[in-house]
């Protein structure tokens, strides 16, 4: 670049890496504050109704990142990479200190969810528009022999800024206590992003753009239509197929299922304590911060596809053994409880709907949906038994029958005070039978949890790791911002964002609790097929072409 002094690849790598880990932080501190959001933001609603609420908000976010990467790979194509990535972390970091400002629900009512979740969409955008620029910047920067090592440190931002908001939300509850926190310590994590906006942005101000674009620039070769070279060419809208049946797919089933489902899964559906599950999440997230970069060296070593394809595939296998395993070495109760006492819901088949529902606000009032909150409130599995039309629900266990009640003409505090008697004689008959409220933490095995939890993170980083590599190689100069973000952001916005909620609503509609992990397990095995047969090997491609 004439005249103009190039970045050394350690700025790049740092500048690109570090703004990225801080955007991922202002994205993920929603997860281990899930719980207590819901309180603040959808106070009244029933247990299971706020476990929706809170992977609705999740999934919210993830959303939005698609029209993200519409919105900022254009951009980035036109106008270049690095002015993309400035607007997109300013975005993020606004959105997140404005969620720790806003009103609790039960002082502006139904307004605060709404600017709650709409905060989440500008989040979703603008990390739609983050992984893309980053990691096209890192790429056009790296010697070919090297780009696979040198991108993998933006994938270890994910772990560096998933790290960073475990860390501060427990230090910061351990620090005020549980009342204060619930009441008002939650907003510090999201007031804190205002200091990483500030360092974020000097940091990328300090930034040159990227040779590769620089090139095009000046010869005139950017493209003026970068959405119809992408998606309505077919040598272009090929490749960003095979990127996303392939790659995304797999990162949107295999590595949000490790890191977030399984969170989730220990936490709130066989009840192991927060603060044992954040302490063995934060063990796990650090261990597997040096795969990615391991996994990104090898990937120039022996090639994109071979470690990529073994990664998704172990990862895959190990899920229903694997958390099987977890409820084993977390909750044995409940396991013993289990085969001892199996529950059966009696119910019409017509009454029970299957209970997906984004922003926590549909009234599930059936009598066999009432019940069946309850029971995966609990935590517990249950098998479904057909009955006759008309006939009110219920729940038998131990030789001891509970029945449900219908709440479908009912509104407001009847029908809460009507779900809270339901609630309180299935969790009665429960007890009765043996089923835990909660794992006993002296009986929960972290070692055995964190090892198997290891074991599909080596999968998931191994898909990862070599990931941006393969898909800034996938595309040419002239449209790779904008061709790169879609099947990017669908893969993990869509697939991945929509996994959590997906998943309950499978176990809640099955009685298993086991069964959401069929919607990784197939999409892993899609991604499988699309690897096998369709992605090309990408090492070593130029990419001023």
């Amino acid at each position: 670049m004439t005249g103009v002094k190039a970045p050394s690849m350690t700025l790049v790598v740092a500048a690109s890496a570090a703004g990225t880990a801080f955007e991922w932080y202002d994205f993920f501190v929603f997860v281990p504050l899930a719980s207590i959001l819901a309180k603040v933001f959808a106070a009244g609603l029933n247990e299971a109704a706020g476990y929706f609420f809170a992977l609705g908000a999740f999934a919210a976010g993830f959303a939005f990142r698609p029209l993200g990467a519409l919105i900022f790979g254009r951009i980035g194509d036109r106008s270049g990479r690095k002015g993309a990535f400035l607007i997109t972390v300013s975005l993020m970091g606004a959105a997140t200190f404005i969620i720790g400002c806003l009103p609790s629900f039960a002082t502006a009512g139904l307004i605060s969810p709404v600017l709650f979740i709409l905060m989440r969409m500008l989040q979703g955008i603008a990390l739609g528009g983050e992984y893309g620029g980053a990691a096209i910047y890192v790429a056009e920067h790296a010697q070919p022999k090297h780009r696979g090592l040198m991108t993998s440190f933006i994938q270890t931002s994910a772990a560096i800024g998933l790290t960073a908001a475990l860390l501060v939300t427990l230090v910061t509850r351990q620090a005020l206590g549980e009342a204060a926190f619930a009441a008002w310590g939650w907003r510090v994590p999201f007031w804190a992003s205002a200091g990483l906006l500030l360092v974020s942005v000097w940091i990328r101000l300090q930034l040159t753009e990227s040779p590769a674009f620089h090139a095009l620039r000046e010869t005139g070769g950017r493209s003026e239509k970068p959405y119809v070279e992408s998606f309505l060419r077919w040598k272009n809208l090929r490749t960003v197929l095979t990127a996303l049946f392939s790659m995304m797919v797999a990162q949107g089933a295999v590595w949000y299922c490790a890191f977030f489902y399984a969170q989730f899964f220990i936490e709130r559906v066989i009840k192991t304590p927060g603060p044992l599950v954040n302490t063995i999440m934060i063990a796990v997230v650090i261990s597997s911060a040096p795969l990615y970069v391991f996994f990104g060296w090898l990937s120039d070593k022996v090639g994109r596809k071979i470690v990529m394809t073994l990664g998704t595939a172990s990862a895959t296998l190990a899920l229903f053994p694997g958390f099987h395993m977890i409820t084993e070495a977390a909750n044995p109760a409940l396991v013993a409880a289990q085969a001892r006492a199996p529950i059966v819901v009696y119910a019409d088949p017509a009454e029970c709907s299957l209970q997906f529902d984004l922003i926590g606000k549909a009234q599930f009032r059936s009598s066999c949906d009432i019940a069946k909150s309850v029971l995966s409130g609990a935590g517990v599995s249950y098998t479904n038994l057909k009955a006759p039309a008309g006939t009110l629900a219920e729940v038998r266990v131990a030789g001891r029958t509970t029945p449900s009640a219908d709440g479908r003409s009912l509104t407001g505090a009847p029908l809460k005070a009507l779900r809270g008697t339901v609630d309180t004689r299935i969790k009665g008959a429960l007890a009765a039978a043996g089923y835990p409220v909660q794992a006993d933490a002296a009986h929960v095995d972290m070692l055995r949890i964190y090892l198997i939890l290891m074991f599909f993170t080596v999968g998931a980083t191994a898909l990862y790791g070599p990931q941006a590599a393969a898909l800034v190689e996938l595309f040419p100069t002239r449209i790779r911002y904008t061709a790169l973000s879609l099947p990017y952001h669908i893969g993990t916005g869509w697939v991945g964002g929509f996994l959590p909620a997906t998943a309950y609503a499978m176990v809640v509609a099955k009685g298993d609790i086991y069964f959401g992990l069929w919607y990784p397990v197939i999409g892993g095995t899609l991604s499988l097929f699309a690897f096998v047969f369709l992605l090309p090997e990408t090492r070593g491609r130029d990419l001023s072409l």
